[in-house]
């Protein structure tokens, strides 16, 4: 098959632990043909949706690892599958993409994950449409809200919509020392809508990602664990990464909503767990494969490959 990844570009990969490198790699050793293109590639031309993409071979170097052919423009229904990997911010151009490849979807292509399926989901807020499996939360922009979402629950969580990374995350304890502040700054004095939680100290036990591909669930997590005073576990902000069996909780949620997401054309999510609550829905690039099959031999690239060629069939 001809697999076609929409990535960020290949020389800023993180060779030793890329997923979309995995997914890659796995997919060539089975005999399928990779071709690969940054976003700003695709294009509306000739009445079709078009990549100027190009063929592409890894390589086993870690330093040369890939080699890349001459640009062709190909029409995205000519591909069997393709795999949108642009990491976040999904900010307007993302969104901009996700409607080149909704005329692709209506023009035969087989886009994945589905980009209806990922406007409609909102990495943060799509986790209100299952309020029994989340901590409480609260979405405003208004400090007054907020301010008494504090005075209930004493320890809370603050952060934008459209963060990324555990960026711009702050904790404020039962003091509340610099609410109002920390408020003022993340909301642009209310003009961005942001997010509150109920603190979880379940925390000290990792911020826990857990992969749903295909419908179906990977049984380890990646748990994401915060060093020294840091309260987030994102890797990106210095969290420890260890693989761990689910629990019995993280599997009953998993489980529950594998299939509903899937069946939306959502074939690979990311979920986020702390204390078995549900904290993100993550929708875009979700990440973690190599860290899990080296920590557990339990090959999540393989498992990924055997469910796309399923879901092409």
């Amino acid at each position: 098959m001809d697999l076609l990844f929409i990535a960020d570009p290949l020389a800023s990969f993180k060779v030793n632990k890329d997923s979309t490198l995995a997914m890659m790699r796995v997919a060539q050793e089975a005999g399928h043909q990779l071709w690969f293109c940054e976003s700003r590639n695709l294009l509306w031309r000739g009445n079709s949706v078009v990549a100027d993409c190009q063929s592409l071979q890894i390589k086993p170097s870690s330093t040369s690892w890939f080699e890349l052919a001459a640009i062709e423009g190909r029409a995205l229904n000519t591909f069997a599958a393709v795999l949108m990997r642009t990491d976040p911010p999904f900010d307007i151009e993302y969104l901009n993409t996700t409607w080149l490849l909704s005329a692709a979807v209506r023009q035969g292509a087989r886009v994945m994950n589905h980009p209806q399926a990922v406007r409609d989901h909102s990495e943060k807020l799509s986790i209100t449409e299952f309020p029994e499996l989340i901590p409480p939360t609260l979405v405003t922009r208004e400090l007054s809200a907020i301010s008494a979402f504090h005075e209930e629950y004493r320890d809370i969580v603050i952060k934008p919509l459209d963060g990324m990374g555990g960026m711009g995350i702050f904790r404020v304890g039962p003091d509340g020392l610099n609410l109002a502040s920390i408020v003022e700054t993340l909301g642009e004095n209310g003009a961005r809508t942001l997010m509150i939680q109920r603190f979880l100290p379940e925390i000290s036990q990792g911020d826990k990602r857990v992969l749903l591909i295909g419908g179906e669930v990977v049984p380890f997590s990646l748990a994401r664990i915060p060093q020294g005073s840091e309260i987030r576990g994102n890797l990106a902000a210095g969290g420890k990464g260890v693989a761990m069996a689910l629990t019995e909780r993280e599997r009953t949620v998993a489980e529950r909503l594998a299939p509903i997401l899937n069946e939306r054309g959502l074939f690979l999510v990311g979920l986020d767990l702390i204390g078995g609550q549900v904290t993100e829905i993550n929708v875009t690039s979700p990440t973690c494969f190599v860290e899990i099959t080296e920590q557990t031999g339990f090959d999540v690239p393989q498992f990924w490959l055997k469910a796309l060629e399923k879901a092409l069939n």
